[in-house]
C-alpha cells in the first residue's frame, strides 16, 4: 500500500517538474519574440508561432509547409535555430546546445543581453 503512495507522489513531482519546464520555455520564447520585435503572445499560438519565427529569421512562410513533414521537419526546425541564434550574435555551434540542453540554452538566449540583429 505504501508503494502506490510513494509511486503517485513520484508522479506528481515529475509531473511539476514537467510543467515548470514547459512554462520556461513558453516565457523564454515570449521573451524572445519580443526582442525580435514581434507580439510575444504569437509564441504561444500553434501554426502561427511557426509563421512568426520563420519572419524572425527571414525565411520565406511556405516552409511552414515543410515542418509539417515527418523527419523533414527536424532538419528545417534546426536550420531554423541556427538562424534565430546567429540572429542574436551567437555563433552557429550554439545549436548543438539548443538540440541537446534546450531547456536551459533558450532561457539563456532569451534573458541574456544578446540583441536581435535580424
Amino acid at each position: 500500500m505504501d508503494n502506490n503512495y510513494a509511486g503517485g507522489a513520484a508522479l506528481g513531482i515529475i509531473s511539476l517538474i514537467y510543467v515548470a519546464i514547459i512554462l520556461l520555455m513558453v516565457i523564454s520564447f515570449w521573451k524572445i519574440f519580443t526582442k525580435a520585435g514581434k507580439p510575444g503572445w504569437a509564441s504561444i499560438i500553434p501554426i502561427y508561432n511557426i509563421i512568426v519565427m520563420l519572419e524572425i529569421v527571414k525565411r520565406p512562410i511556405w516552409w511552414l509547409v515543410l515542418m509539417l513533414i515527418p523527419i523533414v521537419n527536424f532538419v528545417v526546425a534546426i536550420i531554423i535555430w541556427v538562424d534565430l541564434i546567429k540572429a542574436f550574435g551567437k555563433p552557429g555551434w550554439h545549436v548543438i546546445l539548443a538540440i541537446f540542453f534546450g531547456f536551459i540554452y533558450f532561457p539563456y538566449l532569451a534573458f541574456s543581453d544578446a540583441s536581435y540583429t535580424g
